[in-house]
């Protein structure tokens, strides 16, 4: 079998956590914070994990993940 090549896309926004769920970092905070709240620019500094939904489409590309 030959090795199957990791989407180099997804690897630089996703991370496999020990317990095999996939963390994800949090979109809109670029650019363009002066106009967002401090609140909001707070809470995208967390991570979050990937919905259930979306969580086989992205360890499928992620094999050795």
């Amino acid at each position: 079998m030959p090795k199957i090549k990791t989407h180099r896309g997804a690897a630089k926004r996703f991370k496999i956590t020990g317990t095999g769920k996939v963390k994800r970092w949090k979109a809109n905070k670029s650019h363009l914070m002066t106009g967002k709240p401090s609140r909001r620019t707070r809470r995208l500094r967390t991570s979050s994990l990937v919905d259930k939904t979306q969580e086989r489409t992205v360890k499928r590309l992620l094999p050795y993940g």
